[in-house]
């Protein structure tokens, strides 16, 4: 008869069960099942530990709330296009400054660098307009020739860029900060020998799995079927959001800033501009009588007196050149205007929604061929977009068609519904191609500094007054 020491094997057993405990305890189980997540033996469905969402290259966090959009002082121009109305924004992230010419330099080299044998024309199109600070009456070709390239305007604002000139500086963004942090993650590594053409790395391609890339290091695959390793997801919260133009409401309710303004659930002080006074100069000690914005003062007055330079600059300035409001966001004043992601409509206070209001909606899907794939720009890549088919949403209670941008303002099918006039577009200005832009400017007067001012431009336009700064989506809940 075999013997058995009583005292070794509960030892022994419990040496084997120890990583089994560890394992077991370290995973998370459904509450709904009692599956465990992130196991090969239940069959692999991963849950991805997720905290707070990476801040993305230049943001600063912009806390959301209720706030009275529009109108702040005088209707000095009798547009009645900005009548005050409370809406919400959610919290979301804004460029701490405007995009300044350094940054659009690096977009226009990378540019060039992938598509000059392929596509040549992505490089021109992508040129700011150097021509816009030609004034028949002024002697302004050394800002044309230099306003753009020379070193000595690298920190200066971006001009001559049109609204769809900046909404493609945001897409080539989030590519290149995603790109980043996989490299910096070690997923994939740098193959910039490469990359041309539509060969290059793309956030949406890349999740389709349109593009590989330099592969270094793969994430564990769980599921048992699988090959052992998989690409990143979206699933596990390591990509960033895109960059994008900020809504109007977004871009009114960052710049003023009302978070210093507030005792609690109230506001002390309805701000007229970005800064908490309802004067134009600052009324520190140390910088007492300095105007907190560059704008054009009078008649001819651009920069003030020499020896006693107030505001300082007779055109832009380098961005951050006066005091940040209190999001920290600076140049929400003065300096140059900023696109906005908003189309244009006198009436859009009154009609657009009370959450996260924003005019333009074209509700759109990916294109996909007949075996469901998804379609890609053979030259550079990008995916293939395509408005809804509006025969698939008839029985939807939120949306029956794809293009919203003039809903219940201007298109055929609101005016039929609610007798209402139907834009000209061919005879107006206000057509679906202007876009908003907002802030005041170098050569504006101080009314536009207002925040609640609006004005509005052809899309493709642009001017020597107007620059942009980007915003991107806080995904969840904002941080406690």
């Amino acid at each position: 008869m075999t013997r058995y020491n009583s005292g070794r094997i509960p030892i022994l057993f419990t040496l084997l069960l120890i990583p089994y405990l560890f394992a077991s305890c370290s995973r998370e189980t459904s509450k709904t099942t009692g599956w465990t997540y992130n196991d090969p033996e239940t069959g692999g469905f991963e849950v991805s530990p997720y905290k707070l969402q990476e801040k993305g290259p230049g943001l600063v966090f912009i806390e959301g709330g209720s706030f009275v959009m529009g109108r702040t002082d005088q209707d000095v121009m009798f547009d009645w296009n900005n009548i005050p109305r409370r809406v919400t924004v959610s919290s979301f992230f804004m460029d701490e400054t405007e995009i300044r010419n350094l940054d659009y330099l690096e977009y226009l080299y990378w540019t060039s660098r992938i598509f000059r044998n392929t596509n040549p024309q992505k490089y021109f199109d992508a040129l700011p307009d150097t021509l816009v600070w030609r004034d028949p009456l002024a002697y302004n070709e050394p800002y044309v020739e230099n306003y753009l390239r020379h070193p000595a305007y690298h920190d200066y604002p971006v001009v001559g860029v049109s609204w769809l000139q900046a909404s493609d500086y945001a897409r080539w963004r989030t590519d290149r900060v995603n790109e980043m942090i996989l490299v910096r993650e070690g997923i994939l590594d740098w193959n910039l020998d490469e990359q041309e053409g539509a060969n290059h790395f793309r956030t949406q391609a890349y999740l389709a799995g349109e593009y590989e890339g330099l592969v270094r290091r793969n994430l564990e695959d769980l599921d048992p079927r699988g090959t052992g390793e998989r690409r990143v997801r979206w699933e596990d919260g390591l990509l960033l959001p895109r960059y994008r133009l900020p809504t109007e409401a977004e871009w009114e309710f960052a710049a003023l800033g009302l978070i210093g303004s507030t005792d609690e659930d109230a506001i002390s002080d309805r701000r007229i501009y970005p800064w908490e006074t309802r004067h134009v100069r600052s009324n520190e000690r140390r910088t007492l009588g300095q105007f907190r914005a560059n704008f054009q003062r009078g008649p001819g007055d651009l920069s003030g007196l020499a020896g006693y330079p107030n505001p300082g600059g007779d055109i832009t300035m380098p961005v951050g050149s006066f005091w940040p409001n209190d999001y920290g966001l600076y140049d929400m004043a003065g300096n140059v205007n900023e696109w906005v992601k908003d189309v244009y409509r006198p009436l859009s206070f009154e009609q657009v929604a009370d959450f996260r209001p924003f005019r333009g909606n074209i509700f759109q899907i990916p294109a996909r061929d007949e075996d469901g794939n998804i379609l890609f720009d053979e030259e550079d890549g990008s995916m293939i977009m395509q408005p809804v088919d509006e025969d698939e949403n008839q029985t939807g209670r939120n949306y029956r068609q794809a293009n919203f941008v003039g809903y219940r303002d201007g298109d055929e099918a609101s005016a039929i519904a609610e007798g209402m006039e139907v834009y000209p577009q061919e005879a107006s200005l206000i057509n679906d191609s202007v876009r908003v832009y907002k802030g005041g400017s170098w050569r504006d007067r101080i009314y536009w500094l207002s925040p609640g001012t609006r004005r509005f431009m052809d899309e493709r336009e642009a001017t020597n007054d107007i620059g942009f700064r980007c915003a991107m989506d806080l995904i969840g809940s904002q941080p406690r």
